[in-house]
């Protein structure tokens, strides 16, 4: 009974590496946190720790679905059922449910959508570490930037339509 407690409380990181697994949580954060950077640079709802924190819970839940899909179930495997699709529409849909807190409809003005767009996209760049998809997570993440950056440049140029009154 004793050593089956103390495997309890083995850390195993199967079926990788722990430096692999260590590399994919940092980068999810870095990734998450140069989102939350930005927003935090511009004095909006969810900054560095919060994207950080979605990026790196998306990643955590992505290695745990991979270490599930490669346990030995043994007798009880055919009752066990995977769908890495589920996983993602998950992650998808609580961190929507996070981010949907920081819109705000005041005096028919809308504030937070691109807080809660960087909050989604930090979710996708976690589920995209985590599934060893590095790469993809940072060309998102420099095209997030450039699409915070760069616009926010021309945004400003840009004159408001006239109110309707609607």
């Amino acid at each position: 009974m004793n050593e089956a407690l103390t495997s309890e409380f083995m850390f195993s990181t199967e079926p990788l590496p722990m430096v692999v697994v260590a590399f994919r949580l940092v980068a999810a954060m870095v990734l998450g946190g140069l989102i939350g950077f930005e927003r935090h640079l511009h004095n909006k709802p969810a900054g560095m720790r919060t994207h950080m924190m979605i990026a790196l819970a998306a990643c955590v839940f992505t290695l745990v679905a991979f270490g599930m899909i490669t346990t030995d179930w043994g007798a009880d495997v055919a009752r066990v059922k995977f769908d890495p699709l589920r996983l993602i529409a998950s992650v998808t849909s609580g961190v929507a449910f996070l981010a949907a807190g920081t819109i705000i409809n005041a005096r028919g003005h809308v504030h937070g959508l691109t807080t809660g767009a960087g909050m989604w996209l930090a979710g996708a760049l976690g589920l995209a570490c985590g599934a060893g998809q590095i790469p993809l997570a940072a060309l998102a993440t420099v095209m997030a930037l450039i699409v915070l950056w760069v616009l926010r440049r021309f945004e400003n140029d840009i004159p408001d339509p006239p109110d309707d009154g609607r």
